[in-house]
C-alpha cells in the first residue's frame, strides 16, 4: 500500500464517495411521493450529508483519536441512511433497484470508513 500525506479531506476516498451518495439520494428523495414525506426526505438528506460533515470535521479535529471519533459517527450515519432506505422501500418511495443500489453504496463507504480507522489505528501504535 502506498502511503501518502492527505492535506484536504476532499481527498479522502471515503468523503469522496460520501459525496456521490448524496448527490443520489437527494435526487431520489426529490422525486415523487418520497419528496411528499417531508421528515422521511429531511432524515435521509441530514444522514447522508453528515457522513461527509463527520469526515471533513473530523479531518480538522487535530488528533488522530478525536478524527477516529468522527469517522465513526460518519459510519453511523451510514446505517441511518440504510435505515431509511428500508422505511423508503416499505412505504413505496423507491424501487428495490434503488433501495439496492444505495444500500450497496452505503455499505461501500462504511467498509472504507472502518478500514481508514484501522489504518489510523495501526498508525497510532
Amino acid at each position: 500500500m502506498r502511503i501518502m500525506k492527505i492535506k484536504r479531506f476532499e481527498e479522502i476516498e471515503a468523503w469522496q464517495e460520501a459525496r456521490k451518495l448524496t448527490n443520489l439520494v437527494y435526487k431520489l428523495s426529490s422525486k415523487d411521493r418520497f419528496s411528499k414525506d417531508w421528515g422521511l426526505k429531511d432524515q435521509i438528506q441530514r444522514a447522508s450529508v453528515s457522513i461527509m460533515n463527520n469526515i471533513s470535521e473530523g479531518f480538522d479535529s487535530g488528533t488522530k483519536p478525536e478524527f477516529i471519533k468522527f469517522l465513526n459517527y460518519a459510519k453511523r450515519s451510514a446505517s441511518e441512511v440504510q435505515c431509511n432506505l428500508y422505511i423508503a422501500l416499505d412505504q413505496g418511495y423507491i424501487e428495490k433497484e434503488n433501495f439496492d443500489g444505495l444500500y450497496d453504496h452505503s455499505e461501500k463507504i462504511r467498509r472504507m470508513i472502518s478500514s481508514f480507522i484501522k489504518y489510523l489505528r495501526e498508525g497510532t501504535r
